[in-house]
């Protein structure tokens, strides 16, 4: 009767970890429409095809190498073919089939390098970006991603967990890493011709379609259920499924009360309601709640989420007086409400992470990923440069990139 038990046990969670991760690559659709629609149609096509590469990138990656050194003991597992019984990084059997474990991961890893993508749109080489995926899903991310969820010690020294500090879905982990990698490569690759005045004030570059971008918020809002539901690993006892209906509701109040908040910074800066901004408001509530969606109460998820949404507005604005120059707002939303997310945890779960711990995590965190991809930016940009011609740019890289445009009948 027990064998009966954990085999039902462990086929629900298994089915349940695949279906959280299926959502979560759909979220790779959701960033692909949400960065084409918030970029000129000229580059719509090179936009579409680093996305769509990106993710097969991330796959194999991760399969080869990545999932080995985030996860030394499944890593091995899988690669030596064993898909049955294994443990969790603990001591414990598994509750669920490595290769579903492997599964939810490695999209996971694909959404930190989706991060870097929109920040980088419109004037960066096609190669250049695809090769910097290779590293960053094949070790940067990984690393980092050991010294936390996989729990050893950083360098040897010290184990993040036990100095404080907590991830529950990543919203350092993956959202500020993603940010970190995308923020490094921007500095070096610099502003899009005329995004800034003779003066030094940024100018508005409108995207081709707003429909799309509003879309591919959609998309992401419902992928992101995955993406925090998932990480509470099981569903298949009480207790569990009391806990994901609980990170499924508090992702989407938190999601809905970055949007509103977003909203209302914009109609009193601006005097109209943006839609970029409320979009991105939405997912700066996501990516708020992400770092511990299980332990607030609805109304407090709410205030997380606009909590993050009133600062992704005044953070993109930021950036653009400082000439760093994000398309898509990936650096804010991703990356300074990544912080706000991890700060946020000792509010609702102090039994388990502390802000020195969240502060030393998030330093840790964004030092690696930072330092290691301006190293790897920098390679990159010596044996085959980082940006296309002027011309080019002018152009738009569709063309010059892949040879083709996305909206061919409807341009000259």
């Amino acid at each position: 009767m027990e064998n009966q038990i954990f085999q039902l046990s462990y086929a629900l969670d298994t089915f349940y970890f695949l279906v959280c991760g299926a959502l979560v690559m759909w979220m790779a659709a959701g960033f692909a429409m949400l960065e084409a629609g918030l970029v000129r149609s000229k580059n719509t096509t090179e936009i579409l095809t680093k996305n769509v590469a990106l993710y097969a990138i991330a796959c194999t990656m991760y399969m080869l190498v990545g999932y080995s050194i985030m996860y030394p003991e499944l890593g091995n597992s899988l690669l030596s073919g064993i898909t049955g019984d294994g443990v969790t990084g603990a001591d414990e059997p598994a509750t669920y089939a490595p290769s579903a474990d492997f599964f939810f991961q490695v999209v996971f890893v694909a959404t930190a390098m989706s991060i870097v993508s929109g920040a980088v749109a419109e004037r960066m080489k096609l190669w250049a970006f695809l090769a910097f995926a290779v590293v960053m899903t094949g070790f940067i991310y990984p690393m980092q991603g050991n010294w936390t969820w996989g729990g050893d010690a950083v360098f040897g020294m010290y184990t993040l967990g036990d100095l404080g500090f907590s991830d529950f879905a990543g919203s350092g982990i993956v959202h500020m890493a993603g940010a970190a990698a995308a923020l490094s490569g921007v500095l070096l690759l610099g502003p899009r011709a005329g995004k800034y005045a003779a003066d030094g004030s940024p100018r508005a570059i409108p995207g081709a379609n707003l429909p799309l971008a509003t879309l591919g918020t959609f998309i992401l809002w419902m992928g992101w259920f995955g993406f925090n539901g998932g990480s509470v690993l099981a569903t298949a006892t009480v207790e569990n499924a009391n806990a994901v209906a609980v990170v499924f509701m508090n992702t989407n109040a938190a999601a809905a009360g970055g949007l509103i908040a977003a909203l209302l910074v914009a109609r009193v800066l601006f005097g109209k309601a943006d839609l970029t901004m409320a979009l991105n408001g939405a997912l700066a509530g996501l990516v708020a709640i992400t770092a511990e969606p299980s332990t607030p109460t609805p109304l407090l998820a709410t205030l997380f989420g606009a909590a993050g949404g009133t600062l992704v507005v005044f953070s993109i604005l930021t950036l653009d007086k400082l000439k760093i120059d994000d398309p898509v707002g990936a650096i804010s939303v991703h990356g300074v409400v990544g912080l706000l997310g991890l700060l946020l945890v000792p509010f609702t779960n102090g039994e388990n992470s502390s802000f020195s711990g969240q502060l030393i995590g998030a330093l840790t965190i964004f030092v690696w990923v930072f330092v290691t991809s301006a190293i790897v930016w920098v390679a990159i940009k010596a044996i085959i440069g980082l940006r296309v011609s002027d011309d080019e740019e002018f152009e738009g890289v569709d063309m010059s990139e892949c040879g083709m445009e996305a909206y061919p009948e409807f341009t000259k």
